[in-house]
Formats: structure tokens, C-alpha cells, sequence
């Protein structure tokens, strides 16, 4: 119940940094490494003489190398040689459409033949020295949709976050959900309210009061395939809130790449960046180590409603104002799945009509 054909975060530079590296994305089991020049590479994690993992191996002269016999193989996903042994009629195994960009390797599990660079998610504070960024991984044992439910419904901060970003004015204002085609927006406003303590830490990090009344806002995005940002911050109360000049507030941008393993796993790459004080590598370095913590306490909250998901199948889940904006991009999601199922079946695509707009 994922798409294929779309752009994935598939890992960090550092991650092949110094060997292959095998990761599961969307069912299909891939080695990532640096090929000739020192280019990302990916192929099919198989080795078609004894069908070991290639991730095992290593690169050596820019061929992949399999550690269980020594089958080397090309970039093209072609076997290019082995000690003693004649391949040449060996099949190839399937290499995948891959970009190295904005600070994250991303790969098309799809059909390669269809892999747009245009569709890739734009990230403009990635290239933009203003900015500062800081993030990490995590693997989930849940489906990728019920990660987009948390981060497009943050009501949940007030409880499972009470002692980091939390507070009972969450629960107090109505958020408003909004369709815009493929994206789901929705938005929280705080107004004169009490800055939880991470919020506090960001204020004496940008140089301002951390003590007085502040306004707050949460603005989520929801794009295809399962990408959410998160536009937060607070501003000194009666400065205009969001709008609010740079010396009166601390706002970031919330970076969530999920990426679905299985159908009941993710890789999730989270991340904060922020467009005060981006030299500060102090600062950088606290906030990640902030938000890290405040992201691990999902992790048994999402696993265990995973859990129950799956022990009582049959269960009907309730939906609720606050739940529109998950309920919204699931609608994009399988909008877009019947959209690349027809194509692949040559069928014609029928359009399904969603909600524009839910409070």
C-alpha cells in the first residue's frame, strides 16, 4: 500500500561513506554504494551466483564486490568478473534510479525508466547558507501511515510530549485542514501562551526572553509520497505571531522523510532546520539532541498502536475533527495508488474526488 513510483530518502552520505550499505525500501531490497567517480549506485541486494546479499561485500576500483565469493559487479548491475570463473551470461540484476541531493540519497523503487528528477520534493533552505540543519533515523515498526496521522494530527503533543513541546493550549485551538491538490495543509494557532520547555531552550538560542507570553504556530504539509514538514515557532506575544520579525521569534521548519520498509515498518528521517543563528553549531547540535528525544517518545506509542492494528484487524478506528489531516492525505495517498496501478495495468485512471477543506 505504498507507491513506487516517487522519490524516497533513502539514507545519508555518511551512511556509504566507507561500505555498501542494504536497506529494505518499499518491499524491495536494495544496495546502496559509490560506484566509478564516486557516484551513488543501486542495484538489486542479490548476487546472482549464490544469491547472497551484496551489501555484505565491499567496492573496490568502483565495482561491487560480493563478500561471500568475490562476483564482481558493475554499476549497471551487470557481473563484471570473478576469480577463476567465466560470467559473462550471468542475468543482471536490476539497478534503480537514484539521486544524491540536498544532503540525502534518494532512490525511485519503481520503474526506473519513469524516475523525474522535476518530481523530487524541493528543499530550498537545503541550499541556502541562512539555513542550519541538524537530524537523525529512526527505525519504526509501524506503518508509514500512521506516522503521516501523527505528524498531521499534533494534538497528541499534549500527551505524549507534555514534558517538551506540550501544553493544554494545543487542545484549546481548533486546527483547519486544507486539500490543495496532491498537498493537505493543516494549521494550529496559539495566541499569548506559556512557551513549553523546548520552545524556551529555542528562544534563549535566538537571544530573546524565554519568560514572557508568546504565540505559537504549527503549519503541517503533507506531500506524496509520504513527506511532512512542519513549519513551527514562537514569537513574543502581540509582535504579530507568524509574521513576526526575525529579532521576535524562533521558528524552524520540522523535516519528516518517511520512508516505508514494509508494510508495517519505516525508516524515518527527522530533522529540524532553522533560519537563526545557522552558524551556531552548539545550537545545532542541542536542538537535535532535543528533538531526538521528543521523536523517541512516539516510537512505542506508534509500535504498540501498530500492534493492536494488527491483533484486531476487524476494529473500525473513529475519526474526529483533529484527525483531517491525516484522513485527507490518506485520501491523496490512495488516490495516487489507484492512479499507478491503472497505468501499470493500461487501464484508463478514474478520478476520485476528495474534500477540499475540514475544521
Amino acid at each position: 500500500m505504498y507507491l513506487k513510483d516517487a522519490w524516497y530518502v533513502a539514507c545519508t552520505p555518511d551512511e556509504i561513506e566507507t561500505r555498501p550499505l542494504g536497506r529494505k525500501i518499499c518491499g524491495e531490497s536494495i544496495v546502496f554504494y559509490r560506484g566509478e567517480g564516486g557516484a551513488v549506485v543501486a542495484l538489486e541486494d542479490f548476487c546472482p551466483h549464490r544469491g547472497a546479499p551484496l551489501s555484505l561485500g565491499f567496492v573496490r576500483d568502483g565495482q561491487l564486490v560480493c563478500g561471500y565469493h568475490g562476483l564482481e559487479m558493475g554499476c549497471d548491475g551487470k557481473t563484471s568478473g570473478m576469480p577463476g570463473q567465466r560470467v559473462a551470461g550471468f542475468p543482471q540484476v536490476r539497478r534503480y534510479a537514484v539521486l544524491e541531493r540536498y544532503g540525502f540519497i534518494w532512490v525511485w523503487p519503481g520503474d526506473a525508466s519513469t524516475a523525474d528528477p522535476a518530481k523530487l520534493h524541493h528543499l530550498p533552505w537545503a541550499e541556502d547558507p541562512a539555513w542550519a540543519y541538524g537530524g537523525g533515523l529512526y527505525h519504526i515498526r509501524c506503518d508509514y501511515r500512521l506516522m503521516i496521522d501523527n505528524l498531521m494530527d499534533l494534538t497528541h503533543e499534549t500527551y505524549v510530549h507534555a514534558s517538551s513541546i506540550g501544553q493544554k493550549e494545543i487542545d484549546e485551538a481548533p486546527p483547519k485542514t486544507v486539500g490543495r491538490g496532491d498537498e493537505v495543509v493543516t494549521s494550529r494557532f496559539m495566541h499569548d501562551v506559556g512557551a513549553p520547555p523546548f520552545w524556551k531552550m529555542a528562544l534563549r538560542g535566538n537571544g530573546l526572553a524565554d519568560d514572557v507570553p508568546v504565540d505559537r504556530w504549527q503549519i503541517c504539509r503533507f506531500t506524496p509520497p509520504s513527506h511532512v514538514m512542519i513549519e513551527v515557532g514562537v514569537a513574543h506575544a502581540g509582535h504579530g505571531g507568524y509574521d513576526a520579525p526575525a529579532e521576535r521569534k524562533a521558528s524552524s521548519i520540522v523535516v519528516d522523510f518517511i520512508t516505508p520498509e514494509t508494510e508495517t515498518s519505516i525508516w524515518y528521517f527527522w530533522g529540524m532546520a532553522r533560519n537563526f543563528r545557522p552558524d551556531d553549531a552548539d545550537l545545532t547540535a542541542r536542538i537535535r539532541e532535543g528533538q531526538g528525544k521528543i521523536f523517541a517518545e512516539d516510537l512505542e506509542m506508534l509500535e504498540r498502536q501498530q500492534q493492536n492494528l494488527l491483533a484486531w484487524p476487524d476494529r473500525q478506528l473513529l475519526k474526529l475533527n483533529i484527525d483531517a489531516g491525516g484522513v485527507l492525505s490518506r485520501k491523496v495517498i490512495d488516490r495516487l495508488l489507484a492512479e499507478e496501478r491503472a497505468k501499470l495495468a493500461g487501464r484508463p485512471v478514474v478520478p476520485i474526488v476528495c474534500a477540499k477543506e475540514a475544521s
